[in-house]
């Protein structure tokens, strides 16, 4: 049996520690916590771990200060930031440093497992440096792809823009095209790939003809969303991150999606759906696929009948 992942986590309020450890601890990890940035140094110069959750703002050692540290000391460990309000600059100085990912506070047990899933799956993968069967892309693709990158070449804050048009001229970012960007731009793969991960917008698969974002925040989850995407998850057949497999619906979890007044929220495109039970998102859905509603209907009489004859 493999060992379970350590994750230290870093943050000057108890309460964030304790609901981390109660939330990762039951999906199987080993979580230990660290009240500032001294303590932390202090376990991690006595103890190995593979991923730091770490806020920004806490007293003599700040989350800055100790990602600096631990990329100097411990470069081999994957950080990613657990915080409130993180401002732009500070977003922006924690990416170069090359945090994988942040989950914000207050954080959902949702939020939280997806977002450290991820984080354990690049630190143990390096998917950025991985050498994978290549993607094959037609030359007119890969010509648009490259004159794109020569266009804002140079330019301040050319990265995110980039991104945003190869994806629209790919329909995702692996790895083979975040490396051609990183080449194309002279920016470290690592960097790119943390812009990449970093934000919910980009994708590293192949999305399906729809694609439906289920909204992962405190708003949501207090509602019920958790109940919403266990159903849709159900119907589909697939988890967060995954394709159907006829490609006709991908499903994401985000952290935010600006509606909280209409939670819980699922996006499907650019169609935004508010109030969400499990039955209006099998609905919603259906309006896509019709075929969704008969064969969850008929799961649904077959497990029933099994139970009785049980």
């Amino acid at each position: 049996m493999a060992e379970a992942a350590k994750i230290l986590v870093v943050d000057d309020e108890i309460i964030v520690i304790k609901s981390a450890e109660r939330v990762l601890s039951a999906e199987g990890y080993h979580v230990e916590g660290a009240l500032s940035g001294r303590e932390a140094i202090l376990k991690m110069e006595q103890n190995n771990y593979n991923l730091v959750l770490t806020d920004l703002k806490m007293p003599e050692v700040d989350g800055i200060t100790l990602i600096r540290w631990m990329k100097k000391s411990k470069p081999d460990i994957g950080i990613v930031i657990i915080t409130g309000y993180p401002s732009q600059d500070t977003i922006k100085e924690a990416l170069e440093l090359g945090i994988i990912d942040y989950v914000p506070k207050p954080f959902t047990p949702a939020a939280l497992v997806d977002v450290t899933q991820r984080a354990l799956e690049w630190v143990k993968g390096k998917v950025y440096v991985e050498e994978k069967p290549k993607e094959e892309f037609p030359p007119s693709m890969l010509n648009e792809l490259d004159r794109i990158i020569k266009e804002y070449k140079n330019k301040p804050g050319c990265l995110i823009p980039v991104l945003q048009r190869a994806q629209e001229i790919v329909g995702y970012l692996p790895p083979i095209v975040q490396k051609r960007i990183s080449k194309g731009l002279n920016i470290p793969t690592a960097e790119v790939h943390s812009v990449v991960s970093f934000y919910s917008f980009f994708t590293m698969k192949p999305r399906g003809d729809h694609n439906i974002r289920v909204c992962l925040g405190t708003a949501c989850y207090v509602k019920g969303i958790e109940g919403v995407l266990s159903k849709i998850r159900e119907a589909l057949k697939i988890d967060i991150g995954e394709t159907t497999e006829n490609r006709k619906f991908s499903l994401e979890g985000v952290r935010c999606l600006g509606a909280c007044g209409l939670a819980p929220v699922m996006v499907i495109d650019q169609e935004t759906y508010g109030a969400m039970t499990q039955k209006k998102a099998l609905d919603v859905i259906s309006q896509y696929e019709p075929t969704i509603l008969k064969s969850t209907a008929s799961e649904e009489i077959e497990e029933e009948i099994a139970e009785k004859e049980g």
